[in-house]
C-alpha cells in the first residue's frame, strides 16, 4: 500500500498544470493510500474513474462499473454490516468456495485474513468506484435506517424510562447500530451516524404537533432527513439528555451539554443545546470534528493573497487580529487553526470562550460563566496576570472587553478575537462605536478580516458552461470569454452538485496610513478606497469570483454569500 501511495503521487505530479507543492504537501500529511486518495479528491486533483484505472493497472485487479451489475442482495448479507462499512467492501457473488468482493481500495493482507475468517471462504477482489460502494451499502442496509425501527419502537414504549435507562450513559461510545441495543438507543445512534456519514455539521431534532422532524445542516444548508413518531418523543429526549449529562427532569429551561462518539475509528465531539418549545424540547447537536482543524493556513482553502496577508500579520509579536463575519461563517475554525499553527511548547496560549468548542492539547482553555460573574472582561483581566504570549477571546461583545483587549495588545500580548460585522473595514467602526479610543485602536490593530463560507463544486460531476453577456456585464467582465463551472449532481454529492466548503476572505493589513485615517476618524468608504488603490485590497466578492474562475465554486454561490 505504501508503494501504491508513492506511485499515485508520481502519477498526479505528471499531470499538466498541477500545483506540485500542494500535491507534495497532501502526500506528506496523508497517513496511507486511502487518506491520500481522499485528500486528492477533496482538492479536485483526482477523479474516481482515474483512481480506479490506476489501481487496476498497478494491482492487476479487474475494474468495472457496478451500476451496470445486478446486485444479488442475498449475497451482500454474507458479510456483517459493521465490516462492510468499516472496510468499504461488498460481496457481489459466490461461486463454489470463493466470494467475489467489490472494493474501492484493496484491503491489506491482515484485513483480507480477517474477512476470510469471518466469511469462511476464499476471496476474489474486483475494483469499483468508492461512491458506488456507498450507494449499494445504503440501498442494501436501508432496513437499518431510523424508519425501519418505528414498528419496533411502538411495541417497546410500554416502559420508556427502563429502555433508555438500561443503556449506560457513556461519554465516548460507538454509534454503530448494533442489534443488541434497545430500539430507542439504536434510533438515536442511527440519527447521529447518518449525520456523520452525510458530513452534517448540525443535527436538528424538532418536535412538531404530530411528529419529530429530523434535519441535517450539510455545507451550510438545512435538509429534512426523515420524521419519527410523536409518541417516541419523551424517550428520544431522555436518551439525548443522558448522553449529554443534562438534567433529565427539567424541561422548562434551555440546557447545554456535550458528548463524544466514535465512528469508523474517528472521534467526534457534539455540543448539545436544548430549547423548550410549544410542542416539546427542541435539540440542536453541533458536530465538532477536530480533523477539520488545520495546522497550516493553506489547508483552510485560503486563496494565495489572503493567506500571505494572514501569515504576515501572524509574524507580529503583539497587537490585535480580528476575524469578522456572521454566525456560521467559519470564524471559530479559522481562529482554532491559527492557534494550532502558533501552538509550540515555548508559548503560553490561553483561550476565553463561550462555549469551549474544540479541546486542544497544549493550551489553556477557559469557559466563561456570566451568571456567576466570570465574564469575558473579568476573565481577560485574570488571564493577563498569567504571563500569556497569545490570548484568544472568543468574541468581543461589549465595550469593557474591547477596552481590555486593546490595552492588553499594547503591553506585549498577541490578541486574537472575532466581531460580528459585515466586512473587514466595518470592524474599525464597530470598535470605535464600542467606545475604544481611536488613537489606542490605531496603535494596536494589526489586521482585520471578513469571512464567509462558499460551497465547493463536487469534483465528480463538475462541468463547465458559458454565461450570458448580461451576467458578465454585471460582474464587470464585459466582452470576456470565461468558462464557469457547476455541479450537475451525482451520488457522491447526493444530487446537490456541491461537496464541502471553503473560506472566502477579505483581509485588511493595517499600515501607517490606515492608522492615521483611524485617528482622524475617516469614513469606512475612504479607508476601503485607499486600501484598494494602494494595498491591493481584495473584497469578499472579488475573492469569491476568483474561486469561481478557478472552478472551486459556482457563480450562484458567489451571489449567495456576497
Amino acid at each position: 500500500m505504501a508503494n501504491l501511495r508513492e506511485r499515485l503521487k508520481e502519477l498526479i505530479l505528471k499531470k499538466e498544470g498541477i500545483n506540485k507543492e500542494e500535491v507534495l504537501r497532501l502526500f506528506k500529511e496523508s497517513k496511507d493510500l486511502i487518506d491520500f486518495r481522499k485528500k486528492l479528491q477533496e482538492a479536485n486533483l483526482l477523479k474516481e474513474e482515474e483512481y480506479c484505472q490506476f489501481l487496476s493497472q498497478e494491482t492487476g485487479l479487474v475494474y468495472f462499473d457496478l451500476s451496470k451489475f445486478k446486485i444479488d442482495k442475498s449475497q451482500v448479507g454474507l458479510i456483517p454490516q459493521e465490516l462492510a462499512y468499516k472496510y468499504q467492501v461488498l460481496p457481489i457473488s459466490k461461486i463454489k468456495n470463493a466470494i467475489t468482493l467489490a472494493c474501492s481500495d484493496p484491503p491489506d493482507l491482515l484485513v483480507l485474513d480477517d474477512l476470510r475468517l469471518k466469511l469462511g471462504s476464499d476471496i476474489d477482489l474486483v475494483l469499483v468506484k468508492p461512491s458506488q460502494i456507498r450507494i449499494v451499502l445504503e440501498e442494501v442496509y436501508k432496513k437499518e435506517s431510523p424508519e425501519h425501527f418505528l414498528g419496533t419502537l411502538e411495541s417497546s414504549m410500554d416502559n420508556q424510562a427502563e429502555v433508555v435507562g438500561e443503556e449506560e450513559a457513556v461519554i465516548g461510545y460507538d454509534v454503530v447500530a448494533e442489534s443488541s441495543k434497545p430500539p430507542i438507543v439504536r434510533v438515536v445512534d442511527l440519527v447521529i451516524s447518518e449525520a456523520l456519514n452525510r458530513r452534517a455539521s448540525d443535527i436538528h431534532i424538532e418536535p412538531e404537533e404530530d411528529r419529530i422532524k429530523i434535519r441535517y445542516r450539510i455545507d451550510g444548508v438545512l435538509h429534512e432527513a426523515f420524521s419519527l413518531p410523536k409518541k417516541n418523543q419523551n424517550a428520544i429526549i431522555a436518551r439525548l439528555k443522558i448522553m449529554s449529562s443534562l438534567n433529565i427532569t427539567e424541561s422548562r429551561i434551555p440546557q447545554d451539554g456535550r458528548f463524544k462518539v466514535r465512528l469508523e475509528n474517528k472521534e467526534v465531539d457534539f455540543r448539545v443545546s436544548s430549547l423548550p418549545t410549544k410542542y416539546g424540547e427542541k435539540f440542536v447537536l453541533r458536530a465538532l470534528d477536530k480533523s477539520n482543524l488545520s495546522i497550516g493556513l493553506e489547508k483552510l482553502g485560503f486563496s494565495e493573497r489572503p493567506r500571505q496577508l494572514f501569515e504576515e500579520a501572524l509574524k507580529k509579536p503583539f497587537g490585535i487580529l480580528l476575524v469578522t463575519g456572521p454566525t456560521g461563517s467559519g470564524k471559530s475554525t479559522t481562529l482554532y487553526s491559527i492557534i494550532n499553527h502558533l501552538n509550540t511548547p515555548q508559548r503560553n496560549i490561553i483561550t476565553i470562550e463561550d462555549p469551549v468548542e474544540y479541546q486542544i492539547e497544549g493550551i489553556t482553555q477557559i469557559q466563561v460563566y456570566p451568571e456567576i460573574g466570570l465574564t469575558f472582561a473579568n476573565c481577560l483581566r485574570a488571564v493577563l496576570r498569567q504571563s500569556p504570549d497569545i490570548i484568544m477571546v472568543g468574541e468581543i461583545r461589549d465595550s469593557e472587553t474591547a477596552d481590555i483587549a486593546i490595552k492588553a495588545s499594547l503591553t506585549g500580548e498577541l490578541i486574537l478575537s472575532t466581531l460580528h460585522t459585515n466586512d473587514s473595514v466595518g470592524a474599525i467602526t464597530r470598535l470605535v462605536d464600542m467606545g475604544v479610543e481611536p488613537y489606542l485602536l490605531a496603535s494596536s490593530l494589526v489586521m482585520t478580516s471578513a469571512q464567509r463560507l462558499c460551497r465547493k463544486i463536487c469534483p465528480q460531476c463538475k462541468t463547465s458552461y458559458k454565461v450570458s453577456q448580461k451576467v458578465l456585464e454585471k460582474l464587470g467582465l464585459k466582452d470576456k470569454d470565461i468558462d464557469f463551472y457547476i455541479g450537475k449532481g451525482c451520488p457522491s454529492c447526493r444530487g446537490t452538485g456541491y461537496l464541502g466548503r471553503e473560506a472566502v476572505l477579505e483581509v485588511l493589513l493595517v499600515d501607517d496610513k490606515i492608522k492615521e485615517m483611524i485617528v482622524s476618524k475617516e469614513t469606512e468608504e475612504k479607508i476601503a478606497s485607499y486600501a484598494c488603490k494602494e494595498l491591493d485590497f481584495r473584497t469578499l466578492r472579488e475573492d469569491a469570483l476568483d474561486k469561481a474562475f478557478r472552478g472551486v465554486t459556482s457563480l450562484k454561490e458567489v451571489f449567495r454569500i456576497t
